[in-house]
């Protein structure tokens, strides 16, 4: 096989839509939340509290410590990884997970302030294996380029939508305006969530 052939077969726009799936998606098949959580190694003598609350329409209670944020409740214990820890000074997005159809940054939002509320991750927002809408945009669109921060962006955009289902180009760069990407690829981000607004319905 030639070099032109190999060019022709693996596009860049090929292997995006590829690899997109999996970096919107985080993964596709989702553990049992409950035995992440019980499978966890306690540290001796570390106060604990119960914390009972909805994950992805999935009941969860676990002991955590005080302390313990909503970011490290879903990655540490429950083995949702999809929201990403980069800046840890809730400055960069990269952690958007929605509490009670809100986005937040979980690394600033403490697991117990979760109680008894709906949590919804990048994870959740897959029906199977088979990605959301708006995950499919992104892919669609390249609004990715390293994937880093793109479960964050997704989820902001997501929680945007639901208020303004018809955002302006404005309404769009303002609400995702929380959430940094380092390859700067904010213009095809931008289409991505515009081009999702243009269906009568994205939910």
């Amino acid at each position: 096989m030639n070099e032109e052939t190999i060019a022709k077969k693996f596009s860049r726009r090929t292997f995006m839509k590829g690899m997109g799936a999996g970096v919107v998606g985080g993964y596709a098949v989702m553990p049992t939340m409950e035995k992440a959580a019980n499978d966890a190694d306690d540290v001796a003598g570390e106060k604990r509290e119960w914390l009972s609350l909805t994950v992805n329409s999935q009941k969860v209670r676990v002991q955590i410590p005080p302390q313990t944020t909503l970011a490290e409740l879903l990655r540490n214990r429950l083995a949702l990884t999809g929201a990403k820890v980069a800046c840890n000074h809730g400055e960069c997005g990269g952690c958007t997970v929605l509490v009670d159809g809100k986005a937040i940054y979980a690394c600033h939002f403490l697991a117990l302030d979760a109680a008894d509320k709906d949590v919804l991750t990048i994870e959740g927002l897959l029906t199977g294996e088979e990605i959301h809408q708006l995950q499919q945009s992104f892919v669609d669109h390249d609004g990715l380029q390293c994937g880093f921060c793109t479960p964050g962006q997704i989820m902001a955009a997501y929680a945007l939508l639901q208020k303004y289902p018809k955002p302006t180009r404005e309404q769009v760069m303002a609400g995702m305006s929380g959430n940094l990407c380092r390859c700067a690829a904010y213009p095809k981000i931008i289409d991505s969530v515009l081009a999702m607004a243009e269906k009568n319905s994205w939910q």
